[in-house]
């Protein structure tokens, strides 16, 4: 094989407890992907599987090893001579190890164009495109909470989305309260996050309380799988829904099933969880087909996943804000080009990588 290959751990240190509806997080592995051409070993793509625990289908014990082995197996003869070529050497890895087909679909990308950690061509890795961005609220006792909000704010994001489902229900509502008595819906547009929280003898009552906040939308309200309690909540609910959880592990005329048994009004998009760049461009276009609008958001990887993403995002000509400010969670994170300004991520192409 003259494509030669290896993995690398990466331990991801929160700088906070993140809080979440499945735990609280402090820190998250990554496992970084290098290729090189064996007679030219100076030039390395570098992709990044990042695998969320109890969330992602290819959280898998032994992941290096199996991701070792799935590698070692797929069909690496040479470099890829175009961005299409590279995606279907990807595909030879199974369906069923999603992170693992977006770390390849990456690095093979990465040293198509020269190992530069250019992944798609375009006007955001020229840094001629800005992307605009949700600033994301933590769980957390309420003091924090509002100092996230208002540190938000302050930086410039337009559009903050809140996480819900894990403290007390009344506790959420007050910092909702508090965000509307400063700012009106005009002036910040709020997105809610509730990861499956909700029941079915809770879900309508609880969305017609928040409705009140002015709330954009709510991402996966109740938990996957329940897809009449769902497509009921969607068509019923006082707030507009975005599946999230939904769309893991589903593959094939399964997708399309699945958007057209629940009819949601939004789909949120994590290549990580869904299979990588093909998956993801492929998810765009049955939405696209229905009139069901979408949105990018990164599944907590270090800079490397995040700059894949973020280039994938720039591709289309989409105006919402994208989830795509993750890069600043990590006291140990790639130094990267990436840059935040006033609710925007954009490349700074005078920057330089810190691997």
């Amino acid at each position: 094989m003259s494509l030669q290959f290896e993995v690398l751990p990466l331990v991801l240190d929160f700088k906070f407890a993140a809080g979440t509806s499945r735990g609280t997080l402090k820190q998250k592995t990554s496992y970084l992907l290098k290729i090189w051409e064996e007679s030219n070993p100076t030039i390395v793509g570098i992709g990044e599987a990042g695998p969320l625990p109890k969330l992602s289908i290819d959280d898998v014990d032994n992941f290096e090893q199996v991701f070792n082995t799935t590698v070692q197996k797929a069909n690496l003869s040479a470099v890829p001579n175009s961005e299409a070529e590279a995606l279907e050497m990807a595909a030879s890895l199974p369906e069923s190890y999603p992170s693992m087909r977006f770390a390849l679909e990456t690095a093979l990308l990465d040293l198509h164009h020269g190992g530069k950690k250019c992944i798609l061509k375009n006007d955001f890795v020229k840094g001629k495109k800005s992307i605009p961005i949700n600033g994301l609220i933590w769980m957390g006792y309420t003091d924090f909470m509002m100092d996230q909000i208002n540190k938000k704010i302050a930086e410039g994001y337009t559009c903050i989305k809140i996480k819900v489902g894990a403290l007390n229900f009344d506790q959420e509502l007050d910092v909702l309260e508090y965000l509307r008595k400063k700012f009106y819906k005009s002036d910040v547009t709020i997105r809610l996050d509730a990861n499956g929280a909700f029941k079915s003898f809770n879900v309508m009552e609880r969305l017609k309380a928040l409705s009140k906040h002015g709330i954009h939308s709510i991402e996966q309200p109740v938990q996957q799988g329940q897809y009449d309690l769902m497509k009921k909540v969607c068509a019923e609910g006082a707030i507009q829904v975005a599946l999230d959880e939904e769309l893991i592990g589903l593959t094939g005329q399964a997708r399309a099933d699945m958007l057209d048994a629940i009819q949601p009004a939004y789909i949120i998009l994590k290549p990580t969880l869904l299979g990588g760049i093909q998956a993801t461009k492929e998810w765009i276009q049955l939405a696209e087909e229905r009139n069901i609008e979408w949105w990018m958001t990164s599944a907590l990887e270090s800079n490397i996943g995040l700059n894949a993403i973020a280039q994938l995002t720039a591709a289309y000509d989409n105006p919402i804000p994208q989830g795509l400010g993750t890069g600043q969670l990590y006291h140990n994170n790639i130094e990267a080009p990436l840059r935040i300004e006033e609710g925007y991520l954009r490349f700074d192409t005078n920057a330089v990588w810190g691997i």
